[in-house]
Order: structure tokens, then C-alpha cells, then sequence
């Protein structure tokens, strides 16, 4: 999916509604922008991070492998 925005002078910009409903984002959470080198991803941040994250570092690390092994191979196809 991919929905465009537009960043305001003040360097803001708007999270659309059907990214909200579908990651379930309401008004007042915190966002976490990480900025991966060639590309950036936002986050949702749950209220307690220790408690939602509890036991899932190794499946996160698989992600982050996985998702570094692709851009890697977009890297190597340009």
C-alpha cells in the first residue's frame, strides 16, 4: 500500500486515516521514525514497550535480518 503526504513548512505531516484504523493509531500516541540509511519507517509505539515487546526480541531480529537481506538485494539490482 502506499499513500502519500505531505510535509507542512514546520516539517509535519499527517498519518492517514486508513494507516490509523489499520494499525490501530490514535490521536496522542507516540511514533518512532527510524531512519534506515536509503529509506525511513514509522513506527507505532505502544503505551508500555517492556510489556508488548516481553519475549519477542528473537522474532524481531529475524525481521530485521530478513528486511536487511532485501534491501541488500535491491542494493546489489541497481
Amino acid at each position: 500500500m502506499t499513500i502519500k503526504t505531505t510535509v507542512s513548512k514546520r516539517g509535519q505531516t499527517a498519518v492517514p486515516a486508513e494507516i490509523c484504523k489499520k494499525y490501530g493509531i490514535k490521536a496522542g500516541q507516540k511514533i518512532a521514525w527510524l531512519d534506515l540509511g536509503n529509506m525511513i519507517t514509522i513506527l507505532p509505539l505502544p503505551k508500555d514497550a517492556i510489556k508488548t515487546f516481553r519475549g519477542s526480541s528473537r522474532e524481531l531480529l529475524k525481521t530485521l535480518y530478513a528486511e536487511r537481506k532485501k534491501e541488500r538485494e535491491r542494493e546489489r539490482g541497481k
